[in-house]
């Protein structure tokens, strides 16, 4: 019996591994093969965690965001110092400066089955100014010089494959769509609707998810429905859109959103929500979404990047433009005045996430794309 292969899973955020990538590991591990997850926070933080799953966890250094030469040379030098220890057959690697560093570090140690996923293209890639567009150059450099070591890059939405040929980092043939992260239907399980109207966001608390706009469409929504609920669920963030704590107080104390903080299991507050709203300005595609429409929730969020793959518009939720409260505003009214349309919209949103978001068929199709099965 010859030594099993090894598959590594590299991610700028620990949690996420946990979080979005648990079904996709232990799959691998169905398959025979054994796994690492690579992340930056400490070992004696996760170790046991990933342990209980037969998952082994190794810490390295990563500078998530800004460009800094030194933090970026001491990212690079941490992750291939763990693959030249580890010795990994393929690696699955996402997130921007793991998908850079790690690729980078692969070559170098000869790992030839490199896949990275790109989960959805930052402000950076959309933004607008002087410091934005030099910070789009370099990375389209880097993400080359990465991606052509690479066998094949996963997309969750042709947003960022259009970006990425019209670019010229990849050529059309690396190319290979999954549909998100996938949802687990034995755990998010529909639900019948609250008897009042209620509206929830998961997510970072980020400006960028568009985390303003939910809290002022809230705003106008509760000043003139009061008996409405608000729901907010997520962590504070590092990340440079972050809102402060003090900007969030004033809407708990005039009693606009219901604040959970971060949540391990989101289940039991989708049951409290008849709609999922996430405003967000660009994503790969929104777990969270994904998590309510298998609730039987209707979602409202943006025509933009990523969000749209969620939502085919009157079916199953509306599509709202970037920024535009007024628009968010009048879809929550609609559905408030209209039960009978939420309930519809919810079982659209439940057929959808079957049919096309189902973890088990994502998994398969990264798994065939490896050539794990």
């Amino acid at each position: 019996m010859g030594k099993k292969l090894r598959v590594a899973v590299i991610s700028s955020h620990t949690p996420s591994l946990f979080w979005f990538r648990m079904d996709m590991m232990r799959d691998f591990i169905k398959q025979g093969y054994e796994v690492v997850a690579i992340g930056p926070d400490e070992e004696n933080q996760w170790s046991e965690k990933f342990k209980d799953n037969n998952i082994e966890y190794k810490s390295i250094f990563v500078e998530r965001n800004g460009v800094n030469p030194f933090k970026d040379i001491k990212t690079y030098k941490s992750i291939k110092s763990i693959l030249k220890q580890i010795k990994p057959d393929k690696i699955f690697v996402y997130q921007a400066k793991t998908i850079i560093y790690g690729s980078i570090a692969s070559k170098a140690l000869g790992i030839k089955e490199v896949y990275p996923l790109i989960a959805g293209l930052g402000s950076v890639f959309r933004g607008e100014g002087l410091k934005n567009s030099v910070i789009k150059k370099i990375m389209i450099i880097e993400y080359k010089v990465a991606c052509k070591n690479s066998k094949y890059v996963f997309f969750q939405n042709h947003d960022d494959i259009n970006e990425f040929l019209k670019n010229k980092i990849i050529p059309k043939e690396k190319v290979k769509i999954i549909n998100g992260s996938g949802v687990s239907l034995d755990k998010f399980k529909e639900a019948p609707l609250p008897n009042k109207p209620a509206f929830l966001y998961i997510g970072r608390l980020i400006k960028d998810k568009g985390l303003m706009e939910y809290l002022s469409a809230c705003k106008i929504i509760k000043k003139k429905y009061p008996e409405v609920r608000c729901l907010l669920v997520g962590p504070f963030d590092s990340n440079p859109s972050a809102i402060k704590k003090e900007e969030l107080k004033e809407y708990i104390d005039d009693n606009i959103v219901e604040y959970f903080g971060e949540q391990s299991d989101v289940r039991p507050f989708i049951e409290q929500c008849s709609t999922y709203v996430l405003p967000s300005y660009h994503e790969g595609t929104p777990k969270t979404v994904l998590e309510s429409m298998a609730m039987g929730r209707a979602i409202i969020t943006t025509d933009a990047p990523g969000c749209r793959e969620t939502v085919n518009n009157e079916e199953n939720g509306f599509l709202v433009p970037v920024k535009n409260v007024e628009k968010i505003v009048d879809k929550m009214e609609l559905l408030i005045n209209d039960r009978k349309l939420n309930e519809k919209m919810g079982k659209e949103s439940l057929k959808i996430a079957t049919a096309k978001y189902d973890v088990k068929l994502v998994n398969k199709s990264i798994m065939e794309t490896m050539n794990l099965v």
